[in-house]
């Protein structure tokens, strides 16, 4: 998708105000139990086409709208995503601004979570058949976006 430059710059602006993550931290996150919040924030068609487990939806627009209901607690941990990273800086940098101290925006998105060139070396299952994984930093490889 090619984006214009004016919401590129709106994103760039927003990603030097906000804290980012990226697929490979949320992976092992995850595996390693940390508790948070992971919100998608794409549209609704998007969700419902697919969207990581355990994800909690609120689209850009109206997460602003509603995130105070549903999520009263400021310093609730919170990893937004979105299809790469963009909308999901803009609504982190949005909620920062709404007195939240814990959002991160998760770079890469769902595109970087499913992508089929992607692969975790290093990940493995126990006799159980659950997911384990013992891999590193950086070991998350996956071919560029296109």
């Amino acid at each position: 998708m090619v984006h214009s430059p004016k919401f590129l710059k709106l994103v760039t602006e927003a990603k030097t105000r906000v804290k980012e993550t990226n697929v490979a931290d949320v992976k092992r996150s995850i595996d390693g139990g940390e508790r948070f919040l992971l919100v998608d924030v794409r549209e609704d068609n998007e969700w419902a086409s697919g969207h990581i487990p355990g994800a909690v939806h609120m689209g850009r627009g109206i997460i602003e709208r509603d995130i105070e209901v549903q999520v009263p607690e400021t310093s609730t941990k919170m990893i937004l995503y979105c299809g790469g990273g963009f909308r999901s800086a803009l609504v982190a940098d949005n909620l920062q601004k709404m007195g939240y101290t814990n959002v991160e925006s998760m770079d890469g998105g769902w595109r970087g979570w499913f992508r089929p060139a992607c692969r975790l070396s290093g990940s493995r299952r126990s006799s159980s058949g659950s997911s384990r994984s013992g891999y590193s930093r950086n070991e998350l490889a996956c071919a560029p976006f296109e």
